[in-house]
């Protein structure tokens, strides 16, 4: 019993997108309010949900193209990813060529960013769009077709103009990660875009919470062994700091 409803919630939060707490309580009014949320935290386990403040938003798209709006994935450890913003500003040298892609671990960076000489590029048009409250930095919005699901461009455009572009230090957010897949994410357009940067900045850093640890999407970018940091919640799981430290990778 317990299965089959997790399965009906499943399929209704992937179908809708986002829902609330409320909404998924109301198809079982004979469930208590502490099941369903017990229910919420296995389907996040088991990788079909991503839990938001009051709610649940699917973890992989669904039918409609613009399912799951930003503003509402930035709910999903918009704290544990400010901090990991405050700590990833260590590693940007003024003057120098940065790299952010599409995400909300990276949007939360952007706000982060002082008002400095930086050359900026980006592959998220709301991160560019954020960067361009301030003065100082050049921001460069890459080329490329829109993915209205993540709000970012990729493809032959986008990879082009990066081939020619001498990036000092990229940072890479992840949809999720596994001792074997290691740093995966759900598109293949990208995925491109990530191990080019992967293969070609300075310097590699991987934004990841704990919360991506454990899930494993259909696309490899790279493994700790690939990148110099991981800027992560403190809560990476014991394998991944064991496995950063014979690699030689910071964690910060």
């Amino acid at each position: 019993m317990n299965q089959l409803r997790r399965e009906k919630i499943g399929k209704y939060i992937q179908e809708k997108g986002a829902v609330t707490v409320k909404e998924v309580s109301a198809l079982f009014p004979d469930v208590s309010l502490m099941t369903v949320h017990r229910d919420l935290e296995k389907l996040e386990e088991e990788g079909i949900i991503i839990r938001t403040r009051g709610g649940a938003i699917s973890a992989t798209p669904g039918t409609s193209p613009t399912e799951i709006k930003l503003e509402t994935r930035m709910q999903t450890n918009w704290k544990e990813k400010r901090e990991m913003a405050r700590k990833a500003l260590r590693l940007i040298e003024p003057g120098s060529a940065v790299f952010l892609d599409a995400g909300t671990s990276n949007m939360a960076l952007a706000q982060a960013i002082p008002d400095m000489d930086l050359n900026i590029f980006t592959t998220g048009p709301g991160i560019a769009l954020e960067l361009g409250k301030l003065s100082i930095p050049t921001v460069h919005m890459c080329g490329g077709t829109l993915n209205r699901f993540n709000q970012a461009v990729s493809g032959q455009s986008t990879l082009q103009m990066l081939e020619q572009i001498n990036i000092a230090t990229a940072f890479l957010g992840v949809s999720g990660y596994t001792e074997d897949g290691g740093f995966t994410c759900g598109k293949e357009d990208e995925m491109l875009v990530k191990r080019l940067m992967m293969k070609k900045a300075g310097k590699k850093v991987i934004l990841m919470d704990s919360s991506k640890c454990g899930r494993i999407l259909p696309y490899t970018f790279g493994n700790v062994e690939d990148a110099d940091y991981i800027v992560s919640d403190g809560q990476l799981p014991e394998e991944v700091q064991e496995r950063a430290e014979q690699a030689g990778t910071v964690i910060l």
